[in-house]
């Protein structure tokens, strides 16, 4: 407690130490800190971010109203070598007595300490120096401010600025602007020397961004150009560039009107030492040649094997180790056909894509044997990457299960096994890890380990026995993925091995577009401790127990006659067993002989094995360009279909049904539902480093025919650091019921969150949450009413928490901590569902990496 007090104590001077500092403290006499920066257009003031960007300065960086940034750097001392060598030279006894203690050496090595220096440049590269008013910079604002006003149509803009001297040392900016009327295109004509290049532009003018009754915009203008240019250079004209785009105003005896001329002028070459002129040509290609094993480095290597293959020519300086089709297939440059830009990049993209070679060049020269000079040769240069490579990886993980785990991994790519530029990918992995929310009979800190092998074989096209290009071109990147995996589970509760295997098939159908086509995704889950069921679900336990302290009579089943506890395995299954065959005086119309049915069923359906052949379609689609986008969407969107082609040859062979009525493959039940998931992301860009980030999710399995009840592995859960944040992963619902389990799962599942995201300090940022949501179960064998999904009415189960986050950007992955509190609480009476557990004490701590959506 003592340690606590003076933490709090020391924290608190800080703070009031901070408040108290001078944010003029390093302005020079004479120099004013910048504090505001107003604008006014035509007298009326604007707050538009756009505009206040064109200024060369602006006021300290503010966090809730108050500049941190500038009197973290204020409390810094700038010249902290000199402020510890001053001590010494004003006091030479000083330094001979502490280097008699510590030695000279030692005693300047403290000036580089944490303490004497360390701390100061901490200050410094934390905090923000002043910014002080520099009239050479306001008048390059006012600059600016003009050109953006003149680049909109505001040829006659006019800006001023003045500077309000509020106290001592600071003052602010005022800028007025008058923009006057703006510009208006009138009429359009063109002036373009090559006829080839008139038919063109003609035939697409319809598109032009230059319109007559537009404002007058020079990125209209430049956009049109790249328009241009795109159009021309995708159909043939290989020489054109932007360059050769001028556009002439005319606002001679208009008022508020341009007349625009769009210039193209003839292609200009140098020849020896003398420019020259001519109409643009359209070129064709006349050869397409491949060399599959080029190196920058051998330029003195000979040709020693070619292949001629639907008009390619494909060279080796070594024995070629491709299939020809293989490498053609990634080609769309063909012989006989115009020169284009499109066709150039998405052949880069697709060699890209096949991951045996690094980044493709591609070059153009003129075909000399043209005497017409319209023939391009098409050069493709393919540098191989090493046929096998290994790699290893060492990782540290959070998850929903796992407070924390470490993994290790190895793994072996090779490449073009086949010939066929198909990669090969065999990888091992082990983890352990640690968790709270599992059994831990020994209290280990690492009760969770893991390992499995897994086999990637991947073909650079759509691997199936009749040809798929009508439906599937080769333009969107088609590949097949065929993955077998095995992976063993100990510690974790009952134990597990996991079989998988899946035939997947994906391309893009456009530009940030995945499609993905699992014609069959096998899983195999098999439990090696069943008998451990009551040791790691505890809830379940502990509510059989209760029961059978009262009903049981049978002294075997329990552990002594004084507890009565049943014994976990042989007197849970014995007291369940005389329940449900009308051995005790519970009868079917009891509460409590159901609640011993449905904690029968749950048990009977978390120890069974599981067998699910899948059929599956999932779609994406991003407006996402980079890394560093903050105004995007992402939707994705899954459809599953499990067990009905089993159920169909069952059928069709007349297969005899087990003792429930339902259909067995290998003496095992297989799963059969369907399942469909939406997923929606967007984010909103609010400037000055603000994102404004919202998620909606829904998700629903729906057993039948052979299963009344989704597998464990496919149903749904809530809570955790990457759904609702004010309760723990597996802790929230079904529905009202209150998390009577240990792992509570149900097959249908809302979810909501909001998140505004700001910046903080440096690469410290902070967040405001709110997330909404639950989980139910809907049209399987669960009859709880608060675990069901009935009807809309149903939807005042949705869950609300909020609180606040911190993340720290470290550029390659960001750490998260999230506090949520429990704002709406389904599980609670009606009178007392809002904000009664909206304290610390029913806080949840989050740790995640990246983002949460």
């Amino acid at each position: 407690m003592k340690k606590i007090s003076t933490k709090i104590a020391a924290f608190i001077l800080i703070a009031i130490f901070i408040c108290a500092c001078n944010a003029v403290k390093r302005v020079p006499e004479g120099k004013h800190l910048l504090t505001k920066n107003e604008i006014s257009v035509n007298n009326k003031a604007t707050k538009e971010e756009i505009i206040f960007n064109q200024l060369y300065q602006k006021p300290n960086s503010t966090f809730l109203g108050y500049r941190l940034r500038l009197n973290l750097y204020n409390l810094a001392n700038l010249n902290p070598d000199s402020t510890y060598q001053a001590k010494f030279t004003n006091n030479p006894e000083k330094y001979e007595r502490q280097s008699r203690l510590l030695s000279a050496k030692q005693v300047d090595r403290l000036g580089k300490s944490f303490f004497y220096h360390g701390i100061h440049d901490f200050l410094k590269k934390t905090g923000e120096p002043p910014i002080i008013i520099d009239k050479t910079k306001t008048d390059k604002s006012i600059l600016r401010l003009k050109y953006y006003y003149f680049n909109n149509g505001f040829f006659n803009v006019k800006a001023t600025y003045t500077i309000d001297t509020l106290k001592t040392k600071k003052a602010k900016i005022k800028y007025a602007i008058t923009t006057l009327e703006p510009y208006l295109l009138d009429s359009l004509r063109t002036s373009i020397s090559t006829p080839v290049l008139d038919s063109m532009y003609e035939a697409t003018k319809n598109k032009t961004l230059i319109k007559s009754g537009n404002q007058y915009k020079t990125s209209d203008f430049e956009d049109e150009k790249n328009r241009i240019t795109t159009h021309f250079r995708n159909n043939g004209v290989y020489y054109f560039q932007p360059n050769y785009i001028s556009f002439d105003l005319d606002t001679i005896k208009k008022v508020n009107k341009a007349n625009v001329n769009l210039v193209i002028n003839n292609y200009s070459y140098q020849q020896q030492d003398s420019s020259k002129t001519e109409p643009f040509k359209m070129y064709k290609i006349s050869d397409v040649n491949i060399y599959t094993d080029y190196s920058p480095n051998g330029n003195n290597r000979q040709i020693t094997d070619s292949i001629t293959y639907n008009n390619f020519n494909l060279y080796g300086y070594e024995k070629i180790r491709y299939k020809p089709r293989a490498i053609t297939n990634a080609i769309f440059i063909t012989k006989g056909t115009l020169f284009a830009d499109s066709k150039t990049v998405l052949t880069t993209r697709y060699l890209n894509n096949l991951k045996i070679f690094n980044y493709p060049s591609i070059q153009y020269e003129i075909d000399k044997r043209d005497s017409t000079a319209h023939s391009l040769i098409a050069k493709v240069y393919l540098t191989p990457r090493k046929k096998y490579s290994f790699g290893t990886t060492f990782d540290v993980t959070h998850s929903n299960i796992q407070d924390i785990g470490i993994g290790l991994s190895a793994s072996e790519t090779i490449r073009n096994v086949f010939n066929g530029a198909e990669t090969l990918e065999i990888a091992a992995r082990g983890n352990i890890g640690s968790s709270k929310d599992l059994a831990n009979p020994n209290n280990n800190f690492f009760n969770v380990s893991e390992y499995g092998v897994d086999l990637k074989l991947n073909f650079p096209r759509i691997f199936i026995p009749f040809g798929t290009e009508k439906i599937i071109p080769k333009s969107m990147i088609p590949s097949t993925l065929i993955t077998v995996g095995f992976a063993k589970q100990r510690n974790i509760g009952l134990d597990k091995e996991n079989f998988t295997g899946a035939l997947s098939y994906n391309w893009t159908p456009k530009k940030n577009n995945t499609a993905r086509f699992d014609l069959f995704n096998a899983q195999f889950v098999r439990n090696l401790n069943p008998q451990n069921y009551f040791n790691v679900y505890r809830s379940s336990y502990n509510a059989l127990n209760a029961i059978g302290k009262v009903y049981n009579t049978n002294s075997s089943y329990y552990n002594n006659s004084k507890d009565k506890d049943l014994i976990i395995e042989d007197g849970t299954l014995g007291f369940t067993n005389d329940v449900l065959t009308g051995n005790t005086s519970l009868v079917p119309t009891d509460k409590n002989y159901e609640n011993v049915k449905s904690i029968e069923e749950r048990r009977v359906r978390l120890t069974e094995n599981d067998f699910i052949l899948a059929t599956s379609y999932s779609f994406s689609k991003t407006t996402k360009t980079d890394l560093l986008d903050n105004n995007f969407y992402l939707f994705r969107t899954k459809i599953e279909s499990a067990g009905t082609l089993l159920s169909l040859l069952s059928k069709a062979t007349n297969l005899p049904k087990n003792s429930d009525n339902n259909y067995q493959i290998f003496n095992l039940e297989y799963s059969e539902y369907i399942k469909t998931e939406f997923d929606y992301i967007k984010h909103w860009d609010l400037t000055k480093e603000k994102v404004f980030a919202v998620r909606t999710f829904f998700g629903i399995a729906i057993p039948f025919g052979n299963s009344n009840n989704v597998p464990f592995s496919r149903s749904y859960f809530s809570g955790g650091s990457n759904d609702n944040r004010a309760w723990q992963p597996y802790s929230l619902g079904p529905g009202s019921s209150g998390a009577s389990n240990d792992f509570n799962e149900a097959n249908m599942k809302i979810a909501f969150s909001g998140e505004f995201r700001f910046k903080v300090l440096g690469s410290l940022k902070g967040a405001l949450f709110a997330d909404a949501g639950n989980i139910w179960n809907v049209l399987d064998n669960v009859t709880d009413e608060k675990s069901t999904f009935k009807n809309l009415k149903n939807l005042k189960d949705i869950a609300i928490g909020s609180g606040f986050g911190l993340r720290y950007d470290l550029s390659f992955f960001v750490i998260r901590f999230d506090l949520g509190f429990k704002t709406y609480n389904p599980a609670n009476e009606t009178n007392k569902r809002w904000f009664q557990e909206y304290n610390f004490g029913h806080s949840v701590l989050n740790f995640g990496i990246n983002y949460p959506f």
